[in-house]
């Protein structure tokens, strides 16, 4: 039998999952089920592969319309995100969620090239997101012993956005979730 907070989750996608991804082409489900797939496959911890799973639970928990972002609302959903995963799971599931937006500022600043290769749906976020990081906002996001987790699901993040792609089905990453719980 499940955790409750698991099916919970289940109950979240099937009934919400099925909204559009921001700008992109794949559903807020079909992306979350590819960024997990991709941690997977990169051999991530569970709490890694549940946090790849769930970044962007904070979507599925308001009431804004999918393209908020396209009109310049930010959602905070990785705060929203953050709040509802802290009860409980742990850490190394709750940070990289609340940190995914941050990384994608932190690799603008840091990789070059990684501005210009983002979806346009993700560079019109970024800039109410708070744009670039600066110097200090890099040297202060380094020092979050999550940091690294929370660039490599960025990355999963970025490429989880393929209409074409056919994902294992969300019930093959309850083990996951359920190994992360508190």
């Amino acid at each position: 039998m499940l955790h409750p907070i698991t099916q919970q989750i289940l109950d979240l996608f099937e009934n919400n999952g099925s909204s559009m991804y921001g700008g992109e082409e794949v559903t807020q489900l079909e992306h979350a089920l590819q960024c997990a797939e991709l941690a997977r496959i990169h051999y991530a911890t569970d709490e890694l592969v549940t946090a790849a799973l769930l970044h962007d639970i904070g979507h599925l928990l308001h009431d804004l319309p999918d393209d908020a972002s396209d009109n310049g609302i930010d959602d905070m959903h990785e705060l929203l995100g953050e709040k509802y995963l802290t009860q409980h799971f742990k850490l190394g599931a709750v940070e990289p969620v609340k940190l995914h937006v941050q990384a994608k500022r932190y690799l603008c600043a840091t990789e070059p090239g990684y501005h210009e290769a983002l979806s346009a749906p993700s560079k019109i976020s970024l800039e109410f997101q708070g744009g670039v990081m600066d110097q200090i906002e890099v040297e202060a996001f380094e020092k979050n012993e999550f940091y690294k987790d929370a660039v490599a699901l960025r990355r999963w993040d970025d490429l989880a956005k393929d209409p074409n792609l056919v994902s294992p089905p969300i019930e093959s990453f309850t083990n996951a979730i359920e190994s992360s719980l508190k």
